[in-house]
């Protein structure tokens, strides 16, 4: 099954197959510098956290105290964790943080 993306787009297929190309995480970090500011890089980076927290059924207030994310946030990421496109389970269960089975559900 493909996958109809909501945001699909000539350009966002560009950034995408860039990103692709990326070997390591050194490659990760010059190229996130160059791309994006410091403040966007940290709100991707503790909107991943918040999510790990999340499948750990961590409370919002504990996620809150953590990671400095707001509650809104974070039920933002819980509205996607559990009616989006999925994306968030398809990068837990690869970081082995959710097993397959989980996924599926």
């Amino acid at each position: 099954m493909i996958y109809d993306s909501k945001i699909k787009s000539k350009e966002i297929d560009g950034l995408f197959e860039a990103i692709l190309l990326l070997e390591n995480l050194e490659e990760c970090y010059r190229f996130f510098e160059d791309i994006c500011t410091v403040k966007e890089l940290q709100a991707i980076a503790q909107r991943l956290q918040v999510v790990k927290l999340l499948v750990k059924n961590k409370t919002y207030h504990e996620i809150e105290s953590e990671t400095g994310a707001s509650t809104a946030t974070i039920s933002r990421i819980n509205r996607s964790l559990n009616y989006g496109a999925d994306g968030y389970k398809l990068i837990l269960t690869r970081l082995n943080i959710i097993d397959e089975d989980e996924e599926k559900e």
